[in-house]
């Protein structure tokens, strides 16, 4: 069988995932620690400049969990959002310290968007063809598609304001809507004042050919330009539902997911099928 290894995006935090980095990983403890600043796991819940390099460091303790046989024989890789640098970090093309840095640097820049813009927010669409009808939702109320997860959940992203109407209007196609506890309107124009910064630190890391295959969110394709994607990802959809397909076409017989929570295992038994789901 084929595997691709999957690394979880903001929301996949569990309380036990800082024991299990302590024990697996207690290196990358200590250097998130001193990049940070603080201990993130203990401020998770305080917006995504925690939540963040949490559960990328919770990820990689997942990935270096496995057995040497299994790491080797992955064959492709995907990150749901800030998943992408963990997956990456796994497949050699980043550095473990690189990407630790990045995810850093991309959850405070990401947090003091969100605050800088204000009156920003995302609102989940959930039911039977949401990912199809979510595309018009969104344009009829001035809102961006933020996350294509599956072809039963997208989660829109714009300003606060519009989402109480985005809901109702969701609701009368008979789909199911819920305004998320965020800080910001993520995945959306709203976050372009993280892209200078972003872009800088992009350009002092090293980048290589890595191994196997690692399939961009924001393309749903492989990665051609590494730096370019990362930072489109800040403002551009996370075209997930559309990667799980991708990986299924290129040969992706096994989903392996690492890191905490099972919510990509979820979303890919809901989009793909005739394969086998596995959560480390």
């Amino acid at each position: 069988m084929s595997t691709a290894v999957l690394f979880p995006g903001q929301g996949s935090q569990t309380p036990e995932m800082r024991d299990t980095v302590a024990a697996v990983a207690p290196d990358l403890l200590e250097q998130v620690i001193a990049v940070v600043g603080s201990d993130p796991f203990t401020q998770v819940d305080d917006g995504t400049a925690f939540a963040q390099p949490a559960i990328f460091c919770a990820s990689l303790a997942g990935w270096r969990s496995l057995d040497a046989g299994e790491r080797e024989a992955a064959s492709f890789f995907a990150g749901h959002s800030l998943g992408e640098l963990g997956a990456l970090v796994a497949a050699g093309c980043l550095s473990e310290r690189d990407g630790l840095e990045l995810v850093a640097l991309r959850g405070r820049l990401m947090q003091e968007a969100g605050e800088s813009a204000g009156a920003g927010g995302m609102v989940a669409v959930l039911g039977r063809d949401a990912a199809a009808q979510a595309p018009q939702l969104a344009a009829d109320h001035g809102l961006a598609v933020a996350n294509d997860n599956s072809p039963q959940q997208v989660v829109l992203s714009g300003a606060r304001e519009a989402l109480p109407d985005a809901v109702t209007a969701a609701e009368a196609l008979g789909l199911r809507a819920m305004i998320l506890p965020v800080t910001g309107a993520f995945h959306s124009p709203m976050m372009e004042s993280a892209i200078p910064e972003f872009r800088a630190a992009l350009e002092r890391v090293e980048v290589s050919p890595g191994r196997g295959t690692v399939v961009s969110a924001v393309t749903a394709e492989p990665f051609d330009d590494v730096r370019r994607r990362l930072l489109e990802a800040l403002t551009r959809p996370v075209r997930w539902r559309e990667v799980m397909l991708a990986l299924h076409g290129l040969g992706a017989d096994r989903f392996l997911e690492v890191g905490p929570g099972r919510v990509l295992v979820g979303l890919a038994k809901r989009t793909v099928r005739d394969v086998e789901l596995v959560s480390a």
